[in-house]
């Protein structure tokens, strides 16, 4: 903790990778498993790959309801830290972890929708009835889910990072195991298929829940529990939300645009459409590292804000996205020198699946900087409490660059989807212009959670 709210440039520095690497970890062990999945699943055929593609997409569509609370959980968090208000740190984390389970089990009315839903990206029927399948078993474990997402948050703002790590060493190798029984009946498990991945990821991170609620109900944690719990606190829930829903609407219109793009992407084949999921699973091991430098930039520029040391705080901010950028374009680059077999090895079958799976990792490989900036730099401002502007830059690098040149390249030039996925580079380079101007502009500093 004491390098997360230090005063030196060079303590900054210390902080922003001993807060990162954890978490990029943490989030590497995630992806690891999301790949694992997919190997696993890609015995099932092409088809099956496609489905749990699609029916993940959706699902980050409930991340974007858990934003609505656990953004703010980071931002008010770190600010309460760093003003060594504890007390009011751990009424923050109770408010959210009893939203997050409350908006959890919301989710399951979204069952009946569920053939709706996955008839908007047009696929084909034998894919959407597996993705279907793959989405409602995952609307079931939504509670578990919100709960674990509001607890990491939390102890990540408070400088906590190992026990996220933790947490996610025993729910993915329990994911690991789980999937493996369930897709193909192994150990006396019942043979389900898609399912069977679906009800794996659902009981690993109930599991893993459950585990870290113990831990923090038992004072083992950073943020402890103090006095009884008497319910949801109102005025933190007021504040929750309005730093909060910028961040949902931000990723619910970040999850509608990816929908869109699948759609479009879904026009040229399921070959463009299993390549286009391959490539983005084998990239996410470049994802993570942005992923660690944005929890960084949250949590340093949200605690050294609540010490009343905004200097710090931009310092953090520059600094994390340096980190990102770096990190980002090396591990993207070795990935994209390793693309033809790792197409293969992650399941991409038949000839053109293979090639256009290479040439969507070199386009993504090739926009990592861009990237990078926008993790660290969206990361920073939200610690901040400044989550409208970051809703701004991605609707207008998502529907102003990627999708509308998507669309002229289709109906203008009649171009193919390699061509559209070229329209990436419109997207993150609008998103990180506009993100590095106002974080360089400092007007986040004086905004008030």
């Amino acid at each position: 903790m004491g390098s997360a709210t230090a005063g030196t440039k060079d303590e900054v520095g210390l902080g922003v990778w001993q807060l990162a690497w954890p978490t990029s970890t943490t989030f590497a062990l995630h992806a690891l498993v999301g790949i694992v999945d997919f190997l696993i699943v890609s015995e099932l055929g092409a088809d099956a790959v496609a489905a749990v593609g699609i029916g993940s997409q959706v699902q980050m569509m409930q991340f974007s309801l858990f934003a609505s609370v656990t953004m703010g959980t980071t931002a008010l968090v770190a600010r309460a830290v760093g003003a060594r208000e504890l007390d009011e740190a751990d009424r923050v984390l109770r408010t959210s972890m009893a939203l997050t389970a409350g908006l959890g089990v919301a989710c399951v009315a979204a069952v009946p929708l569920a053939d709706e839903t996955i008839a908007l990206f047009g696929v084909t029927p034998s894919v959407a009835a597996l993705a279907t399948d793959y989405f409602v078993l995952g609307l079931l474990f939504s509670a578990p889910m919100g709960v674990s997402i509001a607890l990491g948050n939390g102890l990540r703002a408070a400088g906590d990072v190992r026990t996220p790590l933790l947490f996610g060493v025993v729910s993915n190798s329990l994911n690991v195991v789980l999937d493996y029984g369930l897709v193909f009946g192994k150990w006396g498990f019942p043979a389900m298929g898609v399912r069977g991945a679906a009800l794996a990821s659902g009981l690993a991170i109930s599991i893993g829940t459950a585990l870290v609620f113990v831990l923090w109900a038992q004072n083992r944690l950073a943020l402890r529990p103090r006095g009884c719990f008497r319910g949801v606190s109102w005025e933190i829930t007021r504040r929750l939300f309005r730093i909060g829903l910028p961040s949902a609407a931000e990723g619910a219109l970040f999850n509608v645009g990816i929908l869109a793009f699948t759609g479009i992407i879904a026009r040229f084949g399921t070959a463009a459409v299993g390549a286009y999921f391959i490539g983005v699973r084998i990239l996410a091991f470049s994802f993570v590292p942005g992923i660690g430098f944005q929890v960084a930039a949250s949590t340093l520029v949200g605690q050294h804000l609540g010490a009343q040391n905004p200097e710090e705080a931009r310092r953090a901010g520059w600094r994390a996205t340096m980190g990102a950028m770096g990190v980002m374009s090396v591990v993207g680059l070795s990935i994209v020198l390793l693309s033809e077999p790792m197409a293969g090895w992650f399941g991409a079958s038949g000839a053109r699946t293979v090639e256009l799976a290479v040439v969507f990792i070199w386009i993504l490989g090739a926009a990592q900087p861009l990237m990078a900036a926008e993790f660290a730099l969206g990361g920073a401002l939200r610690g901040a409490g400044d989550t409208r502007f970051p809703l701004l830059a991605v609707v207008s690098g998502l529907f102003g660059g990627r999708l509308l040149a998507a669309m002229m390249v289709i109906h203008v030039f009649s171009g193919s989807v390699i061509a559209v996925w070229c329209c990436l580079f419109a997207d993150y380079g609008i998103k990180a212009t506009l993100l590095s101007t106002r974080f360089a502009s400092g007007r986040w500093q004086t905004i008030s959670v």
